[in-house]
């Protein structure tokens, strides 16, 4: 597990529940913080949005959050929805991560990219492996949608939330993009616990 990163007093953090399982968001006066996919369990999940966010425990979501975690849970139930236009606040993070998560989010619902083509859209066309290692810190999955970016010749590449790259397959599954993998989709979108 990184370091947890020390958040200013204002970050709060909460849970929902979705078709996939239990998320978190962690959020501050500035926006969305972090996104937490399904850990193992509901207490994991809690562990690793708490040792990230600092805060002192679990908060009711503030209420411009309420559509946001509706929508999250209608992403994961299948439905396309268009998270360009949340709010995020990316405090601490240096410029060309900031230009990455910016280009990701411009990667639309089902649509694809290479790390490749990210480093070329910021105009950095040969750091395909910087563009990866910040994607696997991308603090807000999803909103930033770091599964929809892949390896050269279509290869999954890397996906640092629970599951790895299985997750990231099933994923981009659920928007309807096949790498081939024969893994069924449902039930749940996870692999089982304990794997």
């Amino acid at each position: 597990m990184r370091k947890p990163v020390r958040q200013p007093a204002s970050v709060r953090h909460c849970l929902f529940d979705t078709a996939i399982g239990v998320c978190g968001i962690a959020w501050s006066d500035g926006g969305v913080r972090r996104l937490q996919l399904p850990e193992a369990d509901r207490s994991a999940t809690e562990r690793r949005l708490q040792a990230w966010s600092g805060s002192a425990g679990l908060q009711p979501p503030a209420s411009r959050l309420g559509s946001l975690i509706e929508n999250l849970q209608s992403y994961f139930a299948g439905e396309r929805i268009d998270f360009s236009a949340v709010t995020l606040d990316l405090t601490g993070v240096g410029p060309f991560y900031h230009a990455i998560y910016a280009a990701a989010r411009c990667i639309g619902w089902g649509r694809t990219a290479t790390y490749g083509e990210l480093a070329r859209m910021v105009g950095s066309p040969h750091a395909a492996r910087a563009v990866g290692q910040a994607l696997g810190r991308n603090p807000i999955a999803i909103i930033v949608p770091c599964h929809r970016i892949l390896a050269s010749g279509g290869r999954p590449g890397g996906f640092s939330a629970f599951g790895g790259v299985i997750t990231k397959e099933r994923l981009l599954a659920l928007e309807g993009v096949s790498l081939g993998s024969e893994t069924p989709l449902l039930p749940g979108l996870l692999p089982a616990r304990g794997r």
